[in-house]
């Protein structure tokens, strides 16, 4: 019997990570986590099957002997949210940052065919004109969005200096099922759910005439997948991973339902809306979930229909 391939996925007790860990194992391969639950630990997101190591990817001695001899690399790990990296800008930077550039050490060490970088639309910043292409300006309004994009820059430049494939792909909103709904840096959907579960207005940040692109996580997981096998891409490439269509906060309000009031307007960008014409081409991706559909399929998980 062949030995199945070594893949390691970064951050994959979180919320991408563990769809991402679930189609990997589907797909045959020996998975390994590296994980340091910063974001807790939830046994939805543990997948039997796959090996888990509790490890700070900043900790290189420990990270680079289960990366080593891996044929894939994943790279998911970070602090998320934008407003959580502005009140700790400096933690933030060291693990989004710095650990990033360990993993990438370790991936090149360790003989790695691959890394898949896990970036942000949030590098965009505010832009003049929608859809955003990936030919625009990285304009990062906030720590988070700057991190991320240094880890796409630090892949490009490991794979031009060291010969190691990269390729960043840049989600947009990404939402489904085994989302964190709770605290204060929960995203948008799963707050108004949760909300709507507890018979509470939904709170919209401003007028809520801003617009996001929410993408389906499943989309994202196919994204990943066909990044780590194209031939057309491995030399630091960046690709809008987005549904292609952005949708106001007061419609997606709408589409949850219930009673709303505005909250104080927080800093991050007006519009987000991603032009996927390079993931088409390079990948052959398109996303295939409807918002109305994954909506409608959480408010049946949250009990709302």
């Amino acid at each position: 019997m062949a030995t199945k391939k070594k893949v390691v996925v970064t951050g994959g007790a979180g919320f991408i990570g563990s769809h991402l860990v679930e189609a990997l194992l589907k797909e045959g391969f020996d998975v390994h986590v590296v994980d340091n639950y910063a974001g807790g630990k939830r046994e939805d997101r543990i997948h039997e099957g796959a090996t888990y190591h509790e490890v700070d990817i900043r900790d290189y001695d420990k990270l680079a002997p289960i990366i080593n001899g891996a044929t894939y690399v994943f790279h998911g790990a970070a602090l998320p949210r934008v407003q959580y990296s502005i009140e700790q800008p400096l933690l933030t930077y060291s693990v989004n940052v710095q650990g990033t550039a360990s993993v990438l050490r370790a991936a090149k060490e360790g003989g790695v065919k691959r890394v898949i970088y896990a970036a942000s639309s949030s590098a965009y910043g505010d832009q003049e004109r929608l859809p955003l292409s990936e030919d625009l300006p990285a304009l990062p309004k906030s720590p988070y969005g700057l991190q991320k994009h240094i880890g796409e820059l630090l892949c490009s430049n490991w794979s031009e200096m060291y010969d190691l494939p990269t390729v960043s792909l840049r989600y947009f909103n990404v939402y489904g099922p085994r989302f964190d709904p709770e605290g204060p840096y929960a995203l948008v959907i799963g707050k108004f759910l949760t909300q709507k579960r507890d018979g509470k207005p939904l709170t919209i940040t401003g007028d809520g005439t801003n617009t996001r692109d929410f993408t389906h996580v499943s989309d994202v997981v196919r994204a990943n997948l066909l990044a780590m096998e194209s031939d057309a891409v491995g030399k630091g490439e960046v690709l809008n991973i987005g549904a292609g269509r952005n949708v106001s906060i007061r419609d997606l309000a709408a589409m949850i339902g219930g009673e709303t009031i505005s909250i104080e307007p927080r800093h991050e960008p007006a519009h987000t809306k991603a032009d996927i014409t390079r993931a088409k081409e390079l990948l052959g991706w398109s996303p295939t979930v409807r918002l109305e559909e994954g909506i409608a399929a959480l408010k049946r998980a949250f009990g709302l229909s």
